[in-house]
């Protein structure tokens, strides 16, 4: 297997954006086309080595930029900033969603009827979004994201499996968030799978989460289990639907 990484610039309304696509460059056959959404911070080399991971499962990976020129932040400030900007224009914000989709399927490696999409943070609430929306993707994965709706779905518009990786003692997360997005999806009687690891703050799949919590006074925690525990329902979700 030799994974094989570029940069893909794309616009979305006139706006410059610039992903990161990984596939195996052993074989150039179409295979399932995964998504990968940043958290609030961008697309950084954290959100790099997960569409690299992607590629080593055998699915091409696209990292997008929800941010414009592949932009990223140094602070919590200038990322809620950042992320803000497109929560309060999600006309824009779909329309990035839907222009990546585009992109990633356009992929000669990439098989345009199967395709997902996960997102970390900030990027679960988009892939939950897409979901809502009834994008064609075959599931969303949502690791500690935002459960919020910009879009309430009728029976039967959503179109994807969902699975939620949510960490039990994420702050950043209320329970009438949680009560809120149940009653959504059975209204819109999707297929969800809700997944909660005990002990787990916001941000556990990312290694750097500690740290950072640490400097900025933010609840934030990697938890090795709840990382490795919620790839593997990925990996099981993504075996049942491709």
């Amino acid at each position: 297997m030799t994974i094989k990484s570029q940069t893909l610039s794309y616009t979305a309304d006139g706006d410059g954006l610039t992903g990161y696509m990984a596939y195996d460059d052993n074989s150039q056959s179409p295979r399932p086309g995964v998504m990968v959404i940043h958290e609030w911070w961008g697309l950084d080399d954290y959100i790099r080595t997960r569409a690299d991971r992607l590629a080593e499962l055998g699915y091409t990976a696209l990292a997008i930029d929800m941010y414009g020129n592949g932009a990223t932040a140094d602070s919590p400030d200038e990322a809620g900033a950042m992320m803000n900007a497109v929560l309060g224009n999600m006309e824009t914000g779909t329309s990035r969603l839907r222009a990546a989709h585009e992109v990633l399927c356009g992929q000669s490696v990439v098989d345009e009827t199967r395709t997902a999409a996960i997102g970390y943070c900030f990027g679960g609430a988009m892939v939950l979004h897409m979901a809502r929306i009834g994008m064609p993707l075959k599931a969303v994965v949502s690791f500690h994201g935002a459960l919020g709706s910009f879009h309430t779905p009728t029976p039967g518009e959503i179109k994807s499996r969902i699975l939620v990786c949510h960490g039990a003692k994420d702050s950043l997360v209320p329970d009438s968030d949680i009560e809120s997005f149940n009653a959504e999806m059975a209204t819109a009687q999707a297929d969800v799978k809700f997944e909660s690891y005990e002990g787990a703050l916001h941000g556990f799949t990312n290694p750097e989460a500690t740290e950072r919590g640490q400097s900025y006074g933010l609840p934030l925690a990697y938890d090795q289990r709840a990382d490795e525990a919620s790839w593997s329902e990925m990996k099981a979700l993504f075996n049942e639907v491709f």
